[in-house]
């Protein structure tokens, strides 16, 4: 029974999380629909360089992976309904990917921090993606300029580099990403 002084959310289901505003960007975590805030200007200049470095190594390789980033949908589950919207995922599973979303967990997720809601990526998406079949997850801090990368699949369960390193990217045998030369060519 809800209490008077704490209202139940409302969960939601996939059709009507479907039917919302094409620009409203939100999350859903246990059917419950969570705002999201714009990305800032550091935000994206970390996002488009990643994504760079990583589709670059992609298609130098000819991989079978593809890259994707925000707003692009991940669905985790049907039930409860869990969809989010990584900055940047690869995906190498096909099958995985329709029309509309990724139905099933990326390989590698990357979140690039914001300064109002650290605790998301940190704490609750870190959950979700270790338990719904995520190997790497990296989560990026402009603001502390450190990368915390979380191996799943590994015996390494979170690492901290600072962002002079230069980290390899687990779920791939060769590929290093330079953070250095991230911050050098941002002025970070």
């Amino acid at each position: 029974m809800a209490s008077v002084l704490h209202p139940q959310p409302e969960i939601i289901t996939l059709e009507q999380y479907e039917a919302l505003p094409e620009e409203k960007r939100v999350e859903v975590f246990d059917g419950i629909v969570y705002d999201m805030a714009s990305p800032s200007q550091i935000h994206q200049s970390i996002s488009m360089q990643l994504s760079t470095v990583i589709n670059n190594y992609i298609l130098r390789k000819k991989g079978a992976c593809s890259i994707f980033s925000a707003p692009f949908d991940v669905k985790l589950s049907d039930n409860p309904l869990i969809i989010v919207q990584p900055d940047i995922m690869v995906v190498c599973d096909k099958d995985k990917l329709d029309e509309k979303r990724c139905n099933g967990a990326p390989d590698f997720i990357i979140e690039i921090v914001s300064p109002g809601n650290p605790s998301d990526d940190y704490i609750r998406k870190l959950y979700y993606y270790k338990n719904y079949g995520v190997r790497e997850y990296w989560i990026v801090d402009p603001k502390r300029k450190t990368i915390t990368v979380n191996y799943f699949e590994g015996n390494i369960v979170s690492v901290q580099y600072l962002f002079d390193s230069t980290i390899k990217v687990n779920i791939y045998d060769d590929l290093y990403i330079n953070f250095s030369e991230i911050a050098d060519v941002l002025n970070i």
